[in-house]
This record gives C-alpha cells, structure tokens and sequence, in this order.
C-alpha cells in the first residue's frame, strides 16, 4: 500500500510542471487539442520508460538496499534542486519582466525547456493560438526531460516501469487538462505560484520514505 501511494505521488511530482504549463496557455485562452495533449503525456510516458531502463540496468550491479537508497537520494536531490530553482534570487532586468515564468514547479534540463516554459507562447510557432504538430511535439519533449531523473530514480527504488509510465502519462494528461481550465477562471497566478514548491516537496518526502 505504502509503495503505491509512493508511487503515485511521485507520478504527480513529475506530473505538476505539465499543471502550470497548461495553466499558462490557459490564462492566454490558447487551444490544446485531444491528439496533442496524448501526444504530450505518451512522450512522458516513453521518457519514463527510457529511463527505468537505465535505471533497472544499474540495479543489476548493486545490491536491492543499495539500490533503493541511492533511488532515494537522487529523487531528495532532484526535489531540492526544484525547490532551489524557485527561491533562489531572481537576476531581472526590465526586458526580461515580461519573459517570467507563470507557475514554476520542475527542473528545467536544457534551453529548449527553459524557453518554452518562460515564454508559453514559443511553442505555439504560428501564432494560431491552437498547440498542434511539431509544436505539440516539442512542449512534449520538454515536459518529459523534467521526469526523465525521477524516472531513475524510480527503476533503483523498484518501481513497476509500466505502471509508472502508465501513471505519469495519465497524470501528465490530466495535469494540462486541469491547468489549462483553471487558466481560463484565473487571471491572477501569483496565487498559483505560492504552491510551487509542492513538486519538489514530495520528491524529497518520497526519497527520506525510500532510504
């Protein structure tokens, strides 16, 4: 019981960044369509499982305690690391105002990720106001990145990868969907944004759990 409320957690965990990016199309009345958002959570699918492929390789020279614990402390780093990149002091500049993140829960691995999540409106690369195609694909490639390490993670604490995979993709649909209409009735989101430090909070619960 213990392991799958874990591990449901942690799928929300790598889940809550695709909440904020889809509460930012929302409050700028953007459209996702049903193909693109399940493009969205397959890619956060495959990236978990990609990566507890990696991980479960690892396991296979360390002892099962061993493993665990380091699960452990990579899923504690990568949730402190998420909650420095929210509190740590901001550098801006009067043209950079305007670029800042709406809601800001995970780790941002590459540029491509940091662009699209500081600038919602990237993605949408003709200006139509409706995320499809190759814009889909790249706001799902950023998405999936931030799981990516937690996924790791997961494959040295034991986790089922299918079942995690499963769990993520329908968390990661779910999370847009909920973002993208709490979008359309906030308009204020420094209100959201006082609950950002939720994600990297329950990768650290997770990770002292799995020691």
């Amino acid at each position: 019981m213990v392991e799958i409320l874990s591990l449901l957690l942690l799928a929300l965990a790598v889940s809550l960044d695709s909440f904020g990016v889809g509460l930012t199309y929302g409050l700028r009345k953007m459209k996702l369509p049903f193909k693109s958002l399940l493009f969205i959570a397959s890619c956060s699918a495959v990236s978990i499982l990609v990566a507890m492929t990696i991980g479960n390789m690892i396991v296979k020279y360390l002892s099962p305690s061993i493993a665990e614990s380091i699960g452990g402390l990579i899923l504690i780093m990568i949730g402190a690391w998420a909650l420095y990149q929210i509190y740590r002091p901001a550098k801006r500049d009067e043209k950079n105002k305007e670029d800042d993140v709406i809601v800001n829960f995970e780790i941002k691995v590459l540029g491509v990720v940091i662009k699209i999540l500081r600038k919602p409106m990237v993605a949408d690369f003709d200006n139509s106001g409706t995320i499809t195609g190759r814009e889909a694909f790249f706001l799902g490639i950023a998405l999936s990145l931030d799981a990516f390490g937690a996924g790791i993670g997961a494959a040295l604490i034991g986790f089922s990868p299918w079942f995690m995979a499963a769990s993520v993709a329908i968390m990661s649909a779910l999370c847009v969907t909920l973002g993208m209409k709490s979008g359309y009735f906030f308009s204020d989101s420094k209100i959201m944004h006082k609950f950002s430090f939720i994600p990297g909070l329950l990768l650290i619960i997770i990770g002292i759990i799995r020691l």
